[in-house]
This record gives structure tokens, C-alpha cells and sequence, in this order.
């Protein structure tokens, strides 16, 4: 009996320590993308953690959405990073929180799931996980708005002005500094409006239309006034363009089915990304299952499910043409 109420005091002993170390804190960072994952908010990881962090009565933003104080001051805020221990039939997933030094804060409990749909898994995982903030009552206590925030000199890295002389004090809320400077942990930046002589000459004037000289590409070109040849020249050159401009396309399309692709899911259907990553198509719903209209710049066609395999089909100079994908969703 003496043994469980002192474990049972030990318990209450560090919840209580972990809420205070917590109430130092304002805002919590949240990625858009945590390191684990290979592309943004996947499975709505991102978008949960910050929705189940309000809900448990922080203040959570996310990291290209700081508010101005967490930019002049990171040390107002803790930074989340997931942890994933899944295995191949289990989604285990965890929540640690890091300070600006990056030393650990506070880590909750591993939370689990066998949901086959990884968005369901990891869900039900990161809810069970945060079950961890239910015994405690956070509340900022303003602490880390009085403490200083990192900074680093780097008085000696900046070279010298033209006049031989850098002024003592800071130039960084100075309009009229040539060299401007700063650096912390969570802004820096270095600006020279030092005046740069310029390699252009001023143009001599010149108002006969003859022969004139480029030295830099060494061309040259004679009478600017267009003649009959030069026009039916120009018109042959358009036509060329506008030929290459027709094949180019053609290769974009040839293209998007040489790589893998990645489903985006949207509102109404998906976006493709490649590896880059960058959009190659946009794919929308449709009532019939495994069956989209597709959209390629101005090309349309459809994409669908074909004896397990995923086909593109577009008209192209009045014929079907087919392209298999490789689309991972």
C-alpha cells in the first residue's frame, strides 16, 4: 500500500513538473511537412497535430505562419516533431516537443492503430498519443517573453565600407545605413546598398539608320529599315515558332507518363506531382469509381483503371492516343 501512493505521488510529481515546463511556452511550431513523411501535411498528419493542440488549449501556428513576436523571439514557442515507430501491420506515432535550444520539453506516449488506410491509422494513433495533455491544465504564463533571445556577432565578417569605416553602433533600425545586418537564431539577414560602378557605357547618339555593331556577341546588322525579304523572312520564322511550340507540347505529354507520379489529393480530386516535385496533371471525380477527367495545360483526356493498370487517354491531331501511368495514391 506505502509502495503504490508513493508511486502514485511520483506520478502526480512529474505531470505537474511537465505543466509547468509547458506554461513557459506561448506557441507551439507545427511543420507542414514532418521529416518522416515524404511530402506535405501526408495522411493530414500536420493539420491534425495543430487541430488536436488547439483543442487541448495551445496556441499552435505553422512554421511559415509564425506570428511577429515568435519571428523576433523563437524562444516563445516549442517545436512539435512526430515520432513513427510503425511497424508493418501496426502505426505507432508519438509527439515530442523541443525548445529553441532543441533539448526536449515534453514527449507523450506512443499512441497505436491497426487501420489498414494509413490516414485512419495514424488518426486514431496521434489521438491516443495526446491523450498525454488530459491531465493537464496549460496556461502561458509569460515567462519566455522576458527571457533574451539567441543572437550571434558577426561584427568581424562584415567587410569594410568603401570610405575605409564601418560606423560602432548597430545599423539594423537605420534607414540610412550603407550595410545593413542581423543575426539570430531566427532572422538574419545582411543588406550592402553600397553604390556599385556600373560596366555600361552611355550610348552615343546615333539618329542615321546604317550599319551598326554589337562588340559584346561581335554581330553586327545593317539598314533598320525592313524590306519586303525581311518580312516574308519573318513570317517563315513565326511559322517555325509556332511549330516548335506545338512539338514542345507534344514532349510535355510524352513525358508525364516516363516517371512515377504522386496523387495530391484536392477538393475534387487529385493533382499529380513528379519527383521534382512539380505539377504534371490534374485529375477530378467522377461518379463512376476509378475513373477521372483529366487536364494536361490545354490538353483534356481521362485517366482510368485498366486491368489494374492506370491509362491516360487524349485525342491528339483527330487520333486516341493511350499512355499507362504510374500513379502512386
Amino acid at each position: 500500500m506505502k509502495t503504490t501512493i508513493t508511486a502514485l505521488f511520483f506520478v502526480i510529481s512529474l505531470i505537474g513538473m511537465a505543466q509547468e515546463q509547458l506554461n513557459d511556452y506561448k506557441y507551439i511550431v507545427v511543420p507542414k511537412q514532418f521529416a518522416e513523411f515524404k511530402r506535405e501535411n501526408q495522411y493530414q498528419t500536420s493539420t491534425l497535430v495543430k487541430y488536436l493542440f488547439g483543442e487541448k488549449g495551445f496556441e499552435a501556428v505553422y512554421e511559415d505562419e509564425l506570428p511577429q513576436e515568435l519571428k523576433n523571439n523563437g524562444c516563445l514557442g516549442l517545436r512539435a516533431k512526430l515520432v513513427d515507430g510503425s511497424s508493418m501491420f501496426t502505426t505507432k506515432a508519438s509527439v515530442k516537443l523541443e525548445n529553441c535550444s532543441g533539448e526536449e520539453v515534453f514527449a507523450t506516449k506512443e499512441g497505436k492503430s491497426k487501420e489498414k488506410d494509413y490516414k485512419e491509422s495514424y488518426g486514431e494513433a496521434l489521438r491516443e498519443a495526446f491523450k498525454s495533455f488530459d491531465t493537464m491544465n496549460y496556461a502561458y504564463n509569460g515567462k519566455a517573453e522576458n527571457s533574451e533571445p539567441v543572437t550571434v556577432s558577426m561584427k568581424n565578417d562584415v567587410k569594410k565600407l568603401a570610405e575605409g569605416k564601418l560606423q560602432n553602433h548597430s545599423s539594423v533600425n537605420r534607414p540610412d545605413a550603407m550595410v545593413e545586418q542581423e543575426a539570430t537564431r531566427e532572422n538574419q539577414r545582411y543588406v550592402d546598398r553600397r553604390p556599385v560602378e556600373s560596366d555600361l557605357k552611355k550610348a552615343e547618339p546615333n539618329t542615321e539608320m546604317v550599319k551598326q555593331e554589337a562588340t559584346r556577341e561581335q554581330q553586327s546588322y545593317k539598314n533598320r529599315i525592313p524590306t519586303e525579304s525581311d518580312m516574308k523572312k519573318g513570317e517563315g520564322e513565326n511559322q517555325a515558332a509556332t511549330s516548335g511550340m506545338e512539338q514542345g507540347k507534344d514532349s510535355e505529354l510524352s513525358t508525364i507518363a516516363s516517371g512515377t507520379l504522386y496523387a495530391q489529393e484536392l477538393p475534387n480530386g487529385y493533382q499529380l506531382v513528379d519527383s521534382t516535385p512539380k505539377i504534371r496533371m490534374k485529375i477530378e471525380k467522377t461518379s463512376m469509381p476509378d475513373f477521372y477527367l483529366a487536364r494536361v495545360d490545354d490538353t483534356s483526356g481521362t485517366v482510368f483503371k485498366k486491368n489494374g493498370t492506370w491509362v491516360f487517354e487524349y485525342y491528339k491531331g483527330g487520333n486516341l492516343v493511350s499512355e499507362e501511368l504510374d500513379i502512386k495514391f
